[in-house]
């Protein structure tokens, strides 16, 4: 009996220790397996190679350059023909036709003018005002003030018919436009300048200096009181770098965007050198009124005109394709587009195969035409996957029974896109490019499309690889 108590006491005290060296509760073992995980996918990661995506936009290749130019008008200024005190009447940047009251002289401050009109001129009045209201919106709140304008110009009109440039009404002596064109009230010292008269220290800006003519002194006779731009035709001239000079010199009209306003329109484009140095020259033939008022406008030269879809240069990769003619296309016994594949078995036996196959590339062949095919349908001919063919195997017509045998070969330009966790093969066609970007079309069969993403560095993985 003592000897198994002592036997069962060596054996418990055995397995004490061996519970003492490997008690593990399942907090332990998770958290060992947690931990070994961890370490297996930091080296996973440290070791593979890191695929980076690029969601694709669109738009130009790149922003157009922006200018500050210098415009030139055909502009006159016209000096009053005696003294007094000015009244004007007609609103700074709007036109006014020939024989348009401009403003009136007075021999006392702020002269009230008595003026009778007949029926007829009230009645263009009365219907000049439903206009306004009729039209009037809120927003526009401007137009109130343009038609006070118009409108004191109107009564002065109508108050006489006096052909003279300049009448006397109820003791104000008005002074009417001698010709039509857009009134402005201020100078600068480029009126009389023209595009060959030009020197590089015109084009400063920090020395640019404008007065303005408008007062409510006493003018003197020979005071320069408003001036007149006479003729839509305005140019705009901007310096350009030896750079830009060779870049834009195969233009002869441009598409401007003024920064003012945002508008667009088209003139004339060359360049010349003034004082050694280069400018582009641009001819308008209309919205002078627009920016009459303006000497010095910043706008931007809409040369990148090309738009599409913009991907990375690094994106791009080239895949071989079998080329098939179009005549070999057929269909099987579902519907599916397909080419029948011909070999011959073992047996020496005839077997002929469906295959489907992906076509990258559908490109119109080229041929010589002749009188008496005038009219003959054109042929194509397509890209093919090379993973689907082999060199060498046979293609049937079957409405003819011909053969076509696969061995020319093409490559075409493509992405890899990964929106399915994978990389997929999509073809492009380049539009524009430069050392970064390139415009590819939107309109591709089996491309891309505005917010695929696609792979950034495509020279790391393969085709069909996984990604996730």
């Amino acid at each position: 009996m003592p000897d198994r108590k002592k036997s069962s006491r060596g054996q418990s005290g055995f397995l004490s220790g061996l519970r003492k060296v490997f008690g593990l509760n399942i907090g332990t073992v998770m958290f060992g397996v947690l931990l070994m995980y961890m370490i297996f996918s930091m080296v996973v990661y440290m070791t593979s190679t890191h695929i980076e995506s690029y969601q694709v936009t669109s738009g130009p290749l790149s922003r157009n350059e922006t200018y500050t130019g210098l415009a030139i008008r055909e502009e006159t200024v016209f000096t009053a023909s005696s003294g007094g005190y000015i009244t004007y009447y007609a609103r700074e940047g709007n036109k006014v036709s020939a024989n348009g009251a401009v403003y009136s002289l007075s021999t006392v401050k702020s002269a009230d003018t008595e003026v009778t009109l007949d029926h007829e001129a009230l009645s263009g009045i009365k219907e000049d005002m439903l206009s306004l209201s009729k039209g009037f919106s809120s927003s526009n709140f401007n137009t109130i003030y343009s038609f006070k304008y118009d409108l004191s110009g109107s009564i002065l009109q109508y108050a006489t018919e006096d052909s003279d440039s300049t009448t006397t009404v109820s003791g104000q002596s008005i002074s009417r436009a001698q010709m039509s064109g857009v009134v402005l009230y201020s100078v600068d010292g480029y009126e009389d300048k023209t595009v060959d008269s030009l020197t590089e220290g015109d084009f400063n800006q920090n020395s640019y200096q404008e007065t303005d003519l408008k007062t409510d002194e006493q003018v003197q006779t020979g005071d320069e009181v408003y001036k007149l731009v006479t003729s839509e035709t305005w140019s705009l001239l901007i310096p350009l770098s030896d750079k830009q000079a060779v870049k834009l010199s195969d233009l002869t009209t441009v598409k401007v965007k003024f920064s003012r306003d945002n508008a667009t329109q088209s003139g004339s484009f060359s360049i010349l050198e003034i004082d050694g140095s280069k400018y582009g020259k641009i001819d308008f033939s209309r919205g002078v009124i627009r920016y009459a008022s303006e000497r010095f406008l910043d706008i931007e030269l809409v040369t990148n005109t090309v738009t599409g879809l913009k991907i990375p240069q690094t994106s791009i990769v080239e895949k071989e394709c079998y080329l098939i003619p179009s005549d070999y296309l057929t269909t099987d016994d579902e519907g599916n587009r397909c080419f029948l594949v011909t070999s011959k078995n073992r047996n020496g036996e005839t077997v002929n195969t469906y295959v489907s196959t992906t076509i990258y590339a559908t490109i119109e062949e080229e041929t010589t035409a002749t009188s008496g095919d005038a009219e003959a349908e054109s042929t194509y001919i397509y890209y093919v996957d090379r993973d689907d063919f082999s060199e060498g195997d046979a293609i049937l017509n079957s409405d003819t029974g011909e053969k076509y045998v696969i061995g020319a070969s093409d490559t075409i330009q493509g992405v890899y896109c990964i929106n399915q966790g994978y990389a997929v093969f999509c073809r492009i066609e380049i539009l524009d490019q430069n050392e970064e970007y390139a415009i590819v079309s939107s309109s591709t069969s089996s491309g891309i499309s505005r917010y695929d993403r696609i792979v950034s560095n495509a020279n790391e993985l393969d085709e069909e690889d996984i990604l996730y």
